[in-house]
């Protein structure tokens, strides 16, 4: 087995840091970045700050100009071969000049998977493929979900005491997490594009919903019998088009938010129809927050892609469980996370894992 170079490591590791720049902020398209290197040193730099703006490769060549032509580039993803919002980058790519590609991951996209590279080889370019090829995977999780199944990646969170209670019996929630993991949190809801909670969170927490920083992401209530309240506070600084009330009424009027009808199994809003409704709407990533009714059905309907849990070391006794309504399936039937890992924050600990 041959060695990777440490230099092809180091520049696709650089990649990988600019790709991470435009996190949360590229939607419906992946995370990306390029380094071009010449006379082993990186001579330009691009990476994908929003949807419609130019593609990594894109901004790296125009930095580099006249200097890119005979350098390699080191870029996470496959570059694009087709003519989207965006020209495609492998005409740039072969019109600069540049002698080499070395790509990390592959585009899961059927329009361009593995013929960039083989259009590049083609008009004589040297191609490698596959450097870091499992993390730079990763990174994209939630654009290769949509990109493949049409529906958005699923992360569920839940926020517990050791024995599993997220509410006492009063339904007091606020706050079983320390600090720490709070802040955490919300600065993870920055990378969705929609965050979601039943109506019961709603109007026991009456939560925000906000991101840290703050952007605009979409809000996704699920209100069976249109029971939410145009006080509520997820609706103060939004827009009409950033907050969907998914109902079973005819019509709930006087709120500032997109109101669907949606269809209703066993009294509760279908998820999956939902689901389905947003990814439509070029929407990659939702994060589900609870509560403990919601975790259940999504659990029970196999709609959740990963897992988050924060567990603080507290122990409560009677009160709600985050996971309710599951049917029980023995010890031979559990629910088995892959690729667990826990990590510490603050005084509480986060695991997280994936269920397919």
């Amino acid at each position: 087995m041959n060695s990777i170079p440490l230099s092809d490591l180091t520049y696709m590791h650089r990649a990988w840091e600019l790709a991470l720049k435009g996190w949360g902020q590229t939607s419906p398209n992946p995370m990306v970045g390029a380094v071009l290197v010449k006379s082993g040193r990186i001579i330009a730099e691009g990476y994908h700050h929003c949807c419609g703006g130019d593609h990594a490769e894109i901004e790296a060549i125009k930095k580099a100009g006249m200097a890119a032509r005979g350098s390699i580039l080191y870029v996470t993803l496959e570059p694009c071969g087709h003519t989207g919002r965006t020209p495609a980058c492998t005409q740039a790519i072969i019109e600069a000049g540049i002698k080499k590609v070395v790509v990390g991951a592959i585009d899961p996209n059927k329009v361009n998977h593995g013929k960039s590279l083989r259009f590049l080889k083609q008009k004589g370019l040297q191609v490698e493929q596959g450097l870091l090829h499992e993390e730079l995977t990763r990174m994209n999780e939630a654009f290769n979900g949509w990109i493949t199944t049409g529906k958005p990646f699923v992360t569920a969170k839940i926020a517990q005491t050791l024995d599993g209670k997220i509410a006492s019996t009063a339904g007091e929630s606020q706050w079983i997490t320390s600090r720490a993991s709070r802040d955490y949190a919300r600065r993870l809801r920055f990378g969705f594009d929609a965050i979601t909670v039943g109506i019961n969170t709603v109007i026991k927490d009456n939560p925000q919903l906000r991101t840290l920083p703050v952007k605009g992401i979409k809000k996704v209530i699920l209100d069976t019998h249109g029971k939410i309240s145009p006080r509520a506070k997820l609706f103060e600084g939004t827009k009409a088009e950033d907050v969907f009330i998914f109902t079973g009424r005819s019509s709930i009027k006087n709120l500032k938010a997109q109101v669907i009808q949606s269809p209703v199994k066993k009294n509760k809003i279908d998820l999956k129809w939902v689901l389905e409704f947003l990814g439509k709407r070029d929407m990659t990533s939702v994060l589900i927050e609870g509560g403990g009714s919601l975790i259940g059905n999504a659990l029970e309907r196999k709609l959740i892609d990963k897992l988050m849990i924060y567990m603080a070391p507290k122990i409560m006794g009677e009160g709600i469980s985050g996971v309710n309504g599951l049917k029980g399936k023995g010890l031979s039937g559990m629910i088995q996370l892959h690729k667990f890992s826990m990590d510490k924050i603050g005084e509480d600990i986060l695991m997280q894992g994936y269920l397919k």
